[in-house]
């Protein structure tokens, strides 16, 4: 798939998720999402981060937070969430739909699986729509054993087939491996450390 592509599809799950959180309450802004400790708000100050926060500055908070990335996410969205109202989170995720970001040069799948798993943090806990597969599918194929590491997921020997839209992750040799077929929205929660493995898997191809 291209960068235009790319970002185009990037671009499209801004405006979905955009336009499903302009409808929440504020209990909901208030729930937990998927991610750990954060609420709904944390998860939409997180994404915003880009419109928010200077690279320079974002640097400057993962070098105070001794180099870890995920303890300077934590400590700009809560601040973000500190100092926005939710009405302002929205505003700044409406405005930022058209963004260029990526998390790294040239990094556009990244970009959208960055979209795409922290708006599956928010909708799934409230029973919101889920992105369609395709899009799943468009953001985290290819994902290696290191990608799903850095979620603390162990793979070793299990092989996720997608039984709505063609991706597969996990061990590339099928021979002996356990076979789980799934959703691909429920294939992605178990690759990013959102969900366990279901029981029910299948020796062999």
């Amino acid at each position: 798939m291209t960068a235009a592509e790319l970002y185009q599809l990037t671009v499209a799950e801004r405006r979905r998720l955009a336009s499903l959180l302009t409808g929440l309450t504020p209990q909901q802004w208030a729930a937990e999402s998927l991610c750990s400790v954060w609420r709904i708000r944390e998860v939409v100050a997180h994404l915003n981060t880009s419109e928010t926060q200077t690279s320079e500055a974002f640097e400057a908070e993962v070098t105070a937070a001794g180099g870890d990335v995920n303890l300077a996410c934590d400590r700009t969205a809560r601040a973000d969430t500190a100092r926005f109202q939710d009405v302002e989170l929205l505003d700044i995720y409406q405005r930022r739909i058209l963004s260029r970001w990526t998390p790294g040069p040239e990094q556009h799948q990244a970009a959208l699986a960055h979209e795409v798993i922290h708006g599956l943090d928010i909708t799934r806990p409230l029973g919101l729509p889920d992105p369609s597969p395709d899009v799943v599918a468009a953001a985290i194929a290819g994902a290696g054993s290191e990608s799903v590491a850095f979620f603390g997921v162990d793979l070793t020997g299990v092989r996720l087939t997608a039984d709505d839209v063609e991706l597969t992750v996990g061990a590339d040799d099928p021979d002996g491996a356990t076979q789980v077929r799934l959703p691909a929205v429920d294939l992605t929660l178990i690759v990013t450390g959102r969900a366990p493995l279901p029981r029910r898997t299948s020796e062999g191809p």
